[in-house]
């Protein structure tokens, strides 16, 4: 179990974005691509746990001061650097098994995953205490996620798809910023608080949550050939009407925290998930 929670195994929640392109093209069904998405998914979450566990022998000192990342398994004492170490190369090598055997090891899309890795080692290693940049590295990596799984699969993102998806992702980024901010209060945890105010963060946050829904308005009306996507708005504007409740809440503002504690987000998800492939599928 300790080495599950080192792996971050419910975070693996943020990868199913490489569904997306899958799902808004409509192949969703065609066994193939689904397999090849399905590996994808896989790669993409040990490359994360990796980028994890990364990040926490990286922050291991100024995890054990902080109210909720003390309890993560290196900085508790639970898990050591050196056994967090063997669990990176298991990860590796099982991407690279994973790859070779679905023939995918040669394909451009895996530019991806060296991007990610390259890009969260950066954040580890001094990027997450620029203002701004930090925020934008853990929207990008949102991003990425969609982009691998359009290029996986070979088929073109949506400029609305990626818009929407940016938007969502720098409102949730600042989100968690904002509640990190409350509820610690000081640069000890995280450095790059000291630069950042609520009232920045709140009307930032906000300008995205507008901007996140025109995006996915205008996309689901405009880019998608379904006439009964457009009512899907409907459950979009909920989910993010009751993510942002749960924030301003308190708490630590992880976006997967967020979901995962709330129900009432989970069913209004689901109900979203059925609602799209019914309209794009029958």
């Amino acid at each position: 179990m300790k080495y599950l929670k080192l792996c971050r195994i419910k975070h693996y929640l943020k990868n199913f974005l490489v569904f997306l392109p899958l799902v808004f093209s409509g192949m969703l069904f065609k066994l193939d691509y689904f397999l090849e998405v399905c590996m994808a998914f896989l790669a993409l979450s040990f490359t994360a746990s990796i980028v994890y566990i990364i990040n926490d022998i990286k922050d291991i000192e100024k995890d054990r001061v902080h109210p909720v990342k003390k309890k993560r398994p290196l900085a508790s004492g639970e898990v050591s650097i050196k056994q967090a170490i063997i669990v990176i190369i298991i990860l590796i090598l099982l991407i690279l098994a994973l790859l070779f055997f679905t023939n995918s090891l040669f394909k451009y899309a895996n530019l991806v995953l060296l991007l990610y890795i390259i890009m969260n080692i950066g954040y580890s290693c001094g990027l997450k205490n620029i203002p701004l940049i930090d925020i934008t590295i853990l929207s990008f990596g949102f991003v990425l996620r969609v982009i691998y799984g359009g290029l996986i699969i070979d088929v073109d993102i949506s400029s609305w798809l990626f818009l929407t998806v940016l938007a969502v992702s720098f409102y949730m980024a600042l989100g968690k910023r904002r509640n990190e901010l409350l509820k610690v209060k000081s640069g000890k945890t995280r450095e790059v608080l000291k630069y950042y105010n609520k009232d920045f963060l709140d009307k930032n946050m906000y300008m995205f949550l507008t901007l996140a829904i025109v995006f996915y308005s205008l996309w689901s009306t405009i880019a998608i050939t379904s006439s009964l996507l457009k009512y899907s708005v409907i459950f979009v504007i909920l989910i993010l009407m009751k993510y942002s409740m749960n924030v301003e809440e308190g708490g630590y503002g992880d976006p997967v925290d967020v979901i995962l504690r709330d129900k009432i987000l989970i069913l209004l998800a689901v109900l979203y998930v059925g609602f799209t492939l019914l309209a794009l599928y029958i």
